[in-house]
């Protein structure tokens, strides 16, 4: 049995489940970006490094706040011709984050809290929605047409 070298993609979309792990979320963010230079965005340039940066607060997340113990969590990509869009899935129905334009700064002294913060600011959009079965996504777009929105 031939296992392909990286999850099957179409031209437009990249969905894969990683396990509830930091080494799961690690693995995210290189498959991710391993996509987009797939796609023609080259390891370094800016949506590259903007995607990253995203995927790696996301997926952190996902794994430290939305785990739950035997399943795994989701992050799809999606591109059109201004729009790059990742969206990580995970199952933890409660402690759904707040969706605000700015997310609350955690305490001067706190080492943890600011993820969304750098989310809301790298990403043109950001938002939570429901997912289909359990669970919650968050996700983030980046405009590839100069400004953002």
């Amino acid at each position: 049995m031939s296992i392909p070298a990286h999850p099957r993609t179409n031209s437009d979309q990249f969905t894969t489940r990683f396990s509830s792990t930091r080494r799961g979320a690690r693995l995210a963010r290189l498959l991710v970006l391993q996509q987009l230079d797939h796609w023609g965005f080259p390891y370094r340039s800016e949506p590259s490094d903007l995607v990253a940066a995203i995927v790696a607060e996301l997926a952190a997340n996902a794994v430290t706040h939305g785990r739950v113990p035997g399943r795994d969590f989701e992050v799809s990509l999606a591109r059109t011709t201004t729009t790059l869009r990742v969206e990580v899935a995970d199952t933890r129905t409660e402690g759904r984050p707040p969706v605000e334009d700015t997310p609350a700064a955690p305490p001067p002294d706190s080492e943890t809290g600011r993820g969304l913060l750098l989310v809301a600011g790298l990403a043109a959009r950001w938002g939570v929605a429901e997912r289909q079965g359990p669970g919650k996504t968050v996700w983030a777009e980046i405009d590839l047409t100069g400004g953002r929105t």
